[in-house]
């Protein structure tokens, strides 16, 4: 009897070897080679597209009409998707267990039901039951939402070409099996396998198609990094468990800006989108402690305004300790040892513990000044000025540098009742109109920031 030979894949870039390596030759990622069966004598379907006649066609003869979209009536998911579903495309959403990709989707599904849109829900993950469970939470569902509890990816495939649905979702991918395909449910092999076949069926029937997949340890999706590679968007759902807010990102998007996010609360009937984020955000914050600053980040084409809050104490260990929340810990030590170099606090002294409020990850550089004053202010035991933001870019010579969209993050601040805003020099010198009552202050190093305390205090 013939032995069954066993090829490795790379879990980051997919590329085959014969061996196992502890370097990918392809993507030079250590310790990524896993071992998996070959598919001796699996021949290659042949699709529906390529029966079509395959002729080069000019530039010129290309249409350059706009793609058509679907609107989810989800402001907050249609931001993220940039501006609705796109016929014939495959979207990836990934997260953590129990985040609500599941709930997500399904309330997408029942918007667009109410329209009287096809769609098609499958889950390989749970029952019929256990789906109408979580439905009957949503809201009221239309007939034209059809559900399929199914593993196999043949049948799931013969049941969208006889219905015809313009909207897919597979819950989870994981979860499907290519029967010709001999590997493991999960597998790279069939992540790969399953992935190219609906990515075909996405193009050729112009159906959207929307995949959910699970993450490892390390926050990114299980299976081969080519899987993010193959379709057309990717998005992630995070949080906290223990808060319930959400947050959805783009993190690749073919027909729109990546880098955009999409906030939701997780309530009794599902997910609410949150509108405002910045007075969620702020909900709950003290007044007048020192310690806490208010400043003004940007996420895609959207300013929000958050506390970051800084505890710092003397030390009792040989080493002070350093703890960041929210942001990058290495910035922290960064800005701290420019602080101890040009504005004299001894900080080394001191334990230090930064958070940014509300559950948010932020590390956009113009939340450098905001984590300066709020330093600052912790050590000092000052208060910041009542209804003051902060936002800008800190350099090694303790320069505070400009960042963009400047306008649109004062407007946001004046929104919420900010009045005076401390801004890098560089910006407040761009600005045209501004709204009214609202004060600008400028400045082109960290020391200009010891004068607005001694002015407050």
């Amino acid at each position: 009897m013939a032995k069954n030979k066993t090829v490795f894949f790379c879990k980051e870039c997919g590329a085959e070897a014969s061996r196992w390596m502890g370097q990918c030759p392809s993507c030079h990622a250590w310790d990524t080679m896993v071992e998996a069966p070959e598919d001796k004598g699996r021949k290659a379907g042949i699709s529906r597209l390529s029966k079509r006649e395959c002729k080069p066609v000019s530039l010129k003869e290309v249409n350059m009409e706009r793609e058509s979209r679907t609107s989810t009536d989800m402001e907050e998911l249609d931001r993220v998707l940039g501006g609705g579903i796109v016929r014939g495309s495959l979207v990836l959403v990934g997260g953590d267990p129990g985040i609500g990709k599941s709930t997500l989707l399904l309330q997408m599904c029942r918007n667009l039901s109410v329209k009287n849109e096809s769609i098609l829900y499958v889950s390989g993950e749970e029952s019929l039951r256990q789906i109408k469970m979580r439905a009957v939470r949503i809201g009221e569902f239309s007939d034209s939402l059809k559900l399929l509890s199914e593993t196999s990816l043949d049948d799931v495939i013969e049941a969208i070409y006889e219905m015809k649905p313009s909207l897919v979702v597979i819950d989870s991918i994981q979860t499907m099996v290519k029967a010709d395909v001999e590997s493991a449910p999960g597998s790279i092999s069939q992540v790969r396998e399953i992935t190219s076949s609906l990515l075909r069926v996405a193009k050729e029937e112009e159906i959207s198609i929307f995949i959910i997949g699970h993450v490892t340890k390390e926050g990114t999706v299980a299976g081969p990094r080519m899987l993010e590679h193959m379709v057309d968007t990717v998005l992630y759902f995070e949080g906290e468990q223990s808060s319930s807010y959400r947050i959805l990102r783009g993190v690749k998007n073919r027909f729109g800006s990546t880098n955009e996010i999409g906030v939701f609360e997780m309530v009794g009937t599902g997910l609410r989108e949150v509108l405002n984020p910045s007075e969620h955000m702020l909900m709950g914050m003290p007044d007048n402690e020192p310690g806490s600053t208010v400043t003004v980040t940007l996420e895609g084409t959207r300013p929000i305004l958050v506390e970051v809050q800084a505890l710092i104490c003397k030390t009792i260990f040989n080493f002070p300790k350093r703890t960041a929340v929210g942001t990058d810990y290495n910035r922290i030590n960064l800005l701290m040892a420019v602080m101890e170099k040009k504005l004299g606090p001894h900080l080394s002294e001191c334990d230090a513990y930064i958070n940014v409020a509300g559950g948010m990850r932020v590390t956009e550089p113009a939340l450098d000044l905001g984590i300066v004053t709020a330093i600052l202010s912790g050590y000092l035991k000052q208060e910041m000025p009542e209804k003051t933001a902060v936002f800008g870019e800190v350099g090694l010579t303790g320069e505070v540098r400009s960042v963009s969209q400047a306008m649109q993050r004062v407007r946001e601040a004046a929104k919420l009742g900010y009045h005076r805003i401390i801004m890098p020099e560089a910006n407040r010198k761009q600005m045209e109109e501004l709204p009214k009552g609202i004060e600008i202050i400028g400045i082109g190093n960290i020391r200009e920031l010891t004068s607005i305390f001694k002015t407050n205090k």
